[in-house]
């Protein structure tokens, strides 16, 4: 599924300009290190965090998106960041848990 379908079938709110590609699968996790160890390449990493760390972990497993969940904002630094590695970067009202549901029913696991 591209980012663009995800983020229209999911409601999501873009924060910043992206290159639409293909999402190949979910990690969740507020945690700097375990995105490093965990998360795979092209995936979207579901998040509460808003600090620019989060970028730079998407950034070297080559992560596709970014989601902040419960509809907290990045900052301009942080969309800036974003946008000048590659990621997209997304803002949804939803927790974690509805968010993830969503992405269950869509297909991934």
């Amino acid at each position: 599924m591209r980012i663009s379908e995800l983020a229209e079938q999911t409601g999501l709110k873009s924060a910043n300009t992206y290159v639409d590609r293909e999402v190949e699968g979910v990690y969740i996790s507020d945690m700097v290190s375990d995105i490093i160890t965990s998360a795979k390449r092209s995936s979207v990493i579901v998040t509460l965090q808003t600090h620019k760390s989060m970028v730079a972990a998407a950034n070297l497993v080559a992560a596709a998106m970014i989601v902040i969940v419960k509809g907290r904002q990045p900052s301009d630094d942080v969309v800036e960041l974003a946008t000048r590695t590659g990621i997209a970067l997304f803002v949804s009202a939803l927790d974690t848990w509805a968010f993830a549901r969503k992405l269950t029913q869509l297909g991934f696991e």
